[in-house]
């Protein structure tokens, strides 16, 4: 439990709720603040995988954890933006603009609780589930979109010339391309999963 890796996990779990403390705070410097602790989390979930093969320490504890604390991290930002009503604040009482804000984030929570549960009855089947290079990309656009979405309050200042809104566009068009690829990998992982629940486990014939 105490391998490099795991430790690195762990603080990721750790600093869930140092990003949502900060997230709640007023200020620009309390959003950034929150921006880099999210931005650190989840490096650290590239970093924990790279020290688990430079050092040899994988571990079943540790490919146990790592899911977990991205899903958590994940989760906890998600919730936090679309409560707070990032994107297009300014006609947030426009209900489809709305819509369009939350559906995403129910995608990807909703797929990672459904794999989640395959996961859990795939390993009492001993039957384990890697990760595919498409989920870690898919990952990676989440983080980066999320990332995106933490600083939108601060758009006019990042990129100098550009519009607030045409930065928020984007931050949601990344939300959006992050959904679809977590429905790409769902159905990928619920159809190799299929494959291994008996639907006939008493031999009968249809």
């Amino acid at each position: 439990m105490l391998a490099l890796p795991n430790v690195i996990t762990i603080l990721r779990i750790l600093l869930v709720p140092v990003f949502a403390i900060a997230f709640v705070m007023p200020g620009d410097a309390a959003r950034i603040f929150a921006f880099m602790i999210f931005a650190i989390a989840g490096a650290s979930d590239w970093l924990d995988g790279f020290a688990a093969r430079k050092l040899n320490a994988g571990s079943d504890f540790g490919r146990m954890l790592d899911p977990i604390a991205d899903k958590v991290l994940v989760a906890v930002a998600l919730m936090m933006l679309v409560a707070e009503g990032t994107f297009f604040t300014e006609v947030k009482s426009n209900g489809m603009l709305s819509l369009l804000k939350l559906v995403p984030a129910i995608i990807i929570l909703s797929r990672e609780i459904l794999v989640s549960g395959l996961r859990e009855f795939l390993a009492g089947t001993r039957v384990s589930m890697p990760v595919t290079a498409i989920a870690k990309f898919k990952t990676a656009v989440q983080m980066v979109a999320i990332g995106a979405m933490l600083l939108t309050p601060l758009a006019h200042r990042i990129v100098p010339g550009m519009p607030g809104a045409t930065y928020e566009v984007i931050a949601f068009i990344l939300l959006w391309v992050a959904a679809a690829l977590t429905v790409y990998t769902g159905v990928i992982y619920f159809r190799n999963g299929m494959a291994h629940i008996d639907t006939n486990p008493r031999g009968l014939k249809p």
